[in-house]
Parts: structure tokens; sequence; C-alpha cells
């Protein structure tokens, strides 16, 4: 087989999940289907569209039990609030999950990130937005460095991406115990302050940095030869390898991108918190995870949209927050999590099944 038609099967793979998508869709009456019958759907029986539902029926049993604390526009605000850095992290692990990858350093990085930005901030002995923007390239060189780490560890040292990152989660949390001896960083400029109060249209500046980070994901996953080398690496690595993929290279790139919007989300919790929360990320990993796979990101690589994945990120953002206006204890959103990512890795294999058989 020629390298041109080895990378024509691979994007057939990467782009075409489902089984409907080998075969012309039939009507009741056994009719070819209009495209846009077709469209429709795809549309409704896609991840994204259940997600959605499960989201809306979330909001809905939580307004229904807390009708004088969840169903409010203060409340709301919180809920995209909180989720905006989750949202960040988790459009780099989509890019890292479609190429069949994994990164479980991401909470680590997170908080590495928020250190090393703060201790840049109060260096520098000023208080402005110059400042700020140190602080905020420090933070994402910080990430960048631990994902080119990631990166360079699975694809060079040939160490499995799990262990690779689950070694990295350790080193950077430690690392940045080292820098702080262990105590959280309170000292952040009053610029920082001001611009975590401030707001847009009402929403958070915190929300349009999540959606600007959104949209350009969303454009470079789907629209780019990066993108579709992506798709392909995750469905067939060594069909895109035989293709002239340089895989290494592709790999690399993605952690790293992981990597640097980790940092980026470090900066994010700084300045929504005002200090580096060194202890409250340990699962945010988990979190991302569990609301990437939610968004139909397949486990096994090849198929992931990040619309998907915003729609996700949103069902354990809303469970978190309706279990606190509930007045439930922390612990069993840890469980109701838990369970939620064990049930989406489950469809996720049934889908898979049914897709092989096809």
């Amino acid at each position: 087989m020629s390298n041109i038609d080895e990378l024509k099967t691979a994007s057939t793979d990467a782009t075409a999940p489902t089984a409907s998508s080998t075969a012309t869709p039939l009507d009741t009456v056994g009719a070819t289907m209009s495209p846009r019958s077709r469209t429709i759907r795809r549309m409704t029986s896609s991840s994204p569209f259940y997600m959605s539902i499960v989201l809306l029926v979330l909001i809905a049993v939580f307004s229904i039990v807390a009708p004088g604390a969840f169903p409010s526009i203060a409340n709301a605000r919180n809920i995209i609030t909180d989720a905006s850095t989750l949202m960040v992290m988790a459009v780099g692990m989509t890019f890292v999950m479609v190429a069949a990858g994994f990164d479980l350093s991401i909470g680590s990085v997170l908080v590495f990130g928020g250190v090393c930005g703060s201790m840049a901030m109060t260096w520098m002995g000023t208080d402005n937005i110059g400042t700020v923007l140190v602080g905020l390239l420090v933070s994402m060189l910080g990430g960048l460095a631990w994902g080119l780490f990631n990166g360079f560890v699975i694809t060079r040292l040939r160490v499995p991406a799990l262990i690779a990152t689950l070694g990295s989660l350790g080193a950077a949390l430690g690392v940045a115990q080292i820098f702080t001896n262990g105590n959280d960083v309170r000292d952040v400029p009053l610029t920082l302050i001001h611009i975590s109060t401030a707001s847009f249209l009402g929403l958070s500046y915190l929300f349009w940095v999540a959606l600007v980070v959104v949209i350009i994901g969303a454009l470079v996953l789907r629209t780019t030869k990066f993108g579709r080398h992506t798709y392909i690496v995750g469905s067939n690595e060594e069909a895109a390898r035989r293709a002239g993929i340089n895989v290494r290279r592709q790999l690399m790139m993605l952690y790293a991108i992981s990597g640097t919007l980790a940092g980026l989300a470090g900066m994010m919790s700084l300045t929504r918190f005002a200090t580096t929360t060194i202890g409250g990320h340990s699962q945010d990993a988990l979190t991302v995870i569990t609301g990437v796979v939610l968004g139909g990101t397949s486990l096994y690589g090849g198929i992931g949209t990040i619309l998907g994945t915003v729609i996700g990120i949103f069902i354990p953002a809303v469970l978190q927050n309706g279990f606190v206006v509930m007045n439930i204890q922390p612990f069993w959103q840890q469980v109701a999590i838990g369970l939620i990512l064990i049930g989406a890795v489950f469809i996720d294999q049934l889908k898979r099944r049914a897709r092989d058989r096809a």
C-alpha cells in the first residue's frame, strides 16, 4: 500500500467514528436520506448531544431540590467561573487523548505554574499590568517545561504515558512545594486581585480567556493539518508513521500544549483565589479526564471534539456546585465523579466494540 493510500485510510478512521458513516443511511421507507436528515441523525446520536441532555437534567434536578440557591444568576456565574479553569486544561487534555495519549500531571503542573508566576511577580516588586503579564508568561513557560519533559520521557525514553505523567504529577507538585517550603504564596499584586473581581458583559475575565482557548483549540483540531495529524496518530500510529507523519514530534507538541495550558490554568487559579492553593488541585486531573470522556473523546484515540469537551466539563462542574449548595460532604463529590468516570469509560468500550463489529 502506498503512503497516500495509508494516509487516506487513517484519515477515514479518524474522522468517521461510527459505523453509520461507512454505509448509506436509509430512512423508514428505504429511500436514501437527504444530507440534512443525515446531519440531524448524526448530531442526535453523538455523545455531546446525549451529554447535553444529561447536563440539562442535572440542572433541573438541583433547581428543584435547592430552588432558593441553585437556579440563580449569581450561582450560574460561579459555575461558569469554576469551569473556566477546568475547561482550559480540558482543551489540552482533548488534544492528548485524541492522539491516544494521557496526562495525569495537569493538576500538579497547574500548581507549579501558579507558584512560578507568583514568585516572578513578587521578585519584580511592582504592581501593574506589566507585572501580571510577566507572571502569566512565567507560569505558562513553567507548564511548557513540564509538558516537554512528559513528551521527552514518553517519546524518547518510551515510558508509557500513564507512568510518565504519574511521575510528573508527584515531581511537579514536589518542586512547587520546595520553592515555597510547602506554604501557599499569598503575596500577589493588587492588580491581579482587581482582575479577579472585574467582569465583561457580566462574566468574569477568566471565562473569556477560557472561551478564546476553546475557540482556538477547536479551530486547530478540526481545520488544520496539525489537527488532522493528531486524529491520524490516535487512530493508527503505525499508519501515520508510514504515511510520513513525524509521530514523535507530534506527540511532543501535544504534551507541550497540555503543559502550557495547565500553566495558564495555574495563573487563572491564582487570579481567582489570590493564592497558590497548593493542596487544592489533587482531583483536577480526575475531573478533567471525566469531562473529556463524557464529551465523547475516546480513551483509545482518534475520536473527540472540543465542543463535546466543553459540554462534558460542565457536568462535573455542575455536580460539584450542586453538592455544595445542598451541603453534601465533599467526599461524596469525589465518589460521584469517580463513578461517573467509570461509567463513561464503560460506555466508550461498548461503542468501540460496536465499531469493531461493524
